[in-house]
Formats: structure tokens, sequence, C-alpha cells
């Protein structure tokens, strides 16, 4: 397993990301992993090598630029409104991460992908609106509020949405609202609600209101995403 800083590029702004990969040879399907708020960390890492271990090529995220992580929660949430308050840097950014996987010699740039946690799994929805090429996109736990909704009918790719039933940083009506919006365009769309889980489902290290680790919603929600990866991704036969 090969685990390299991989720097790139969002305009003037530098960013440093993180390229996991097997040792393996040929041209492998690519994963982007947007962390959460937070920025790069233990868990979008932990889950950027499993993926790399099933074969994937993939690259966590710079979001914030520099390699940046918030030292606190009141400072990702500082960070991470930044970054919202101007939709097309927020969509900029995410597409630079894809730019810069596609273009890497071990991957596929045919065969692409996006996931997200909390606000990385928001950031691969905008991606995905924004008509960016991914064959799909899995969002655990993220924000669901779209400020343009038409922008639905830009994905071309299959969407999963990995959700707590009883997770109050994303109420109901976001999630209500997500699905009349889906239900409007001709995408392959899918919502998995998890009952007691909630929000950062997936994170044993969740910590904070609202916030709180559900190992068997985490693996349900896993086993959800590489179903869709067998679908998007066939092996060959």
């Amino acid at each position: 397993m090969q685990t390299n800083p991989l720097e790139y590029r969002d305009g003037a702004q530098r960013l440093s990301g993180l390229l996991v990969h097997d040792d393996g040879a040929g041209r492998r399907p690519g994963i982007v992993v947007f962390p959460d708020a937070r920025g790069m960390g233990d868990h979008a890492i932990e889950r950027a090598r499993r993926l790399a271990a099933l074969g994937f090529t993939v690259l966590v995220a710079d979001l914030y630029g520099n390699g940046m992580s918030a030292r606190d929660l009141a400072h990702a949430r500082e960070l991470m409104g930044a970054l919202q308050s101007d939709g097309s840097r927020w969509r900029g950014r995410a597409q630079a991460a894809l730019d810069a996987l596609a273009s890497r010699e071990n991957v596929d740039s045919a065969r692409l992908a996006a996931v997200g946690f909390c606000f990385g799994g928001t950031t691969a929805l905008e991606l995905a609106r924004s008509g960016a090429p991914l064959l799909g996109v899995v969002s655990f736990h993220g924000g669901l509020r779209n400020n343009r909704p038409d922008d639905a009918h830009n994905i071309k790719g299959k969407v999963l949405v990995c959700h707590g039933a009883i997770d109050p940083l994303v109420p109901r009506a976001q999630l209500t609202a997500f699905a009349e919006q889906m239900s409007k365009t001709n995408v392959d769309w899918q919502v998995h609600e998890y009952g007691g889980a909630m929000h950062a489902f997936t994170n044993p290290g969740a910590e904070g209101e609202g916030l709180a680790y559900h190992p068997l919603a985490d693996q349900r929600s896993w086993n959800a995403m590489l179903a869709l990866f067998q679908e998007i991704f066939p092996q060959p036969s």
C-alpha cells in the first residue's frame, strides 16, 4: 500500500491531498474522498486505505488549502462556512481534486466516483450537481440542502445517500426536499436511512452534540456503497 502527499492547485490556491493506492499495475477506477468539516484526518484516511485495498486509486481531498485541518469544531464550522458561502468556489475546489485524481497514470479517468463524510458528503453532492463526470456519488451523513435545485438535473452518475434517521443536524425537511428534487430528474438515486443513527455515524471518534458513532449503521452503509460500486465498476467476466 502506498500513501503519498499529492500537491495540486485550485487557481492560485495550493492544495495538498493524500493519494492512496496499492502496488498493483494498471489503471484503476479513481475515487475522491471528501473529509468532514475538520479537514483531512484519521477517519477519511482510514476509509481511503480501505478503498485502496479493494483496488481503487483514492485521493483524500484538501478542501481548505495547504492541507489545513481545523483546530476544533468551532474552527471547522468557520472553515466550512467560508467555503460554502461561495457556491462556485466550493464546486471549483471539489473539481480541482477530481481533476488531480483523474490525471494520475494509474487512474482510469472514465471510471470516477466521489465519496464524502458529513461536510464532505455535501461536497460530493455539490460536485455531482455541477455536472462532473462521476459514475457514482456516495454521501455519508452529509447535509442535503441544495441552493440550486435545478442543478440536480446535471447529475450524471448514480447517487447513494446514507442518512442517520435521528440526525439532528440534517432535519427531516432537508431529506424530504432532497427526495422531491431528485424525483424530478432521471438520475438513479437512493436514500438509506439507519434507525437510531445520528450525525457522523461512521466515525468512531465522533464527539459533540448530535454526533455519535453507530457500528451497525457504519457497516451497513459501507456495504451499500460497495454494492453501488459493483454496479458502476463491474468486474471483467
